[in-house]
């Protein structure tokens, strides 16, 4: 993907005094504090104050990767994996604002169930509750921070799936085609082969994913491209 990004902006001296500030991050000892700071600041120009990316929140981007080893110092390519990820996360949900919000008791209750759901596959994810609760403490994030990056995550999720998920198509061919690339090769193996009518389903669901997902980049790259979006560094990682 492209990338842009503006620097060295009049606004940053307002927003440096913002910057830094402490929390309880990574302790090695009770009580130990860290200084945070904010990182990157992100707009695609519909609201008058820009949204802030702060290094906890990095930090906390990439302690909730179930499979990644948790590290007391992030690599700097780790930490520019995590601010990527965040940068597009917040251009999605600046577009996913953008939309009505339903406020009857029914939707509200939904989506709080959605992020209920959402939290108990992250435990699960590493293993137990008590698992995630003990990787959320040694880096300082607690049930209600949590709660509000799931509740964005569902946000999140949801609009995408509004946005493309109910759009997407695929057809006999692409089904056939891609049958006859993984199983053609297995014919006369010895192995069991199962028919195209047998593997549809799955092939379907794995082309549909696949679809979503390069639409997604697309979308995001044209974000990121578009008149009005500034991604602002304040402090590089």
């Amino acid at each position: 993907m492209n990338r842009t990004i503006t620097q060295g902006m009049t606004r940053l001296v307002v927003w440096a005094s913002l910057a830094l500030f402490t929390l309880t991050l990574c302790p090695s000892t009770p009580g130990q504090t860290v200084a945070d700071m904010m990182v990157a600041s992100v707009t695609n120009g519909a609201r008058a104050n820009p949204d802030l990316i702060s290094y906890s929140d990095i930090v906390w981007q990439l302690a909730l990767e179930p499979n990644r080893p948790l590290a007391e110092k992030p690599s700097s390519e780790d930490l520019n994996h995590a601010l990527r990820l965040l940068e597009d996360q917040t251009l999605i949900l600046q577009e996913a604002r953008k939309l009505p919000i339903a406020e009857t008791p029914q939707a509200r209750d939904d989506f709080a169930k959605a992020v209920q759901k959402k939290r108990d596959e992250l435990a699960q994810a590493f293993g137990s509750a008590a698992l995630l609760q003990e990787r959320m403490a040694r880096v300082g994030l607690t049930s209600e921070q949590l709660d509000a990056i799931l509740r964005d995550r569902v946000t999140l999720e949801k609009y995408l799936d509004f946005r493309f998920r109910a759009f997407v198509l695929i057809s006999l061919k692409e089904i056939t085609d891609r049958y006859n690339q993984d199983y053609a090769r297995l014919r006369n193996s010895g192995r069991i082969v199962p028919t195209l009518d047998q593997a549809r389903g799955q092939i379907e669901q794995t082309l549909t994913e696949e679809k979503i997902a390069s639409e997604i980049d697309t979308f995001v790259d044209n974000l990121r491209e578009q008149p009005g979006t500034e991604i602002v560094i304040i402090s590089p990682v």
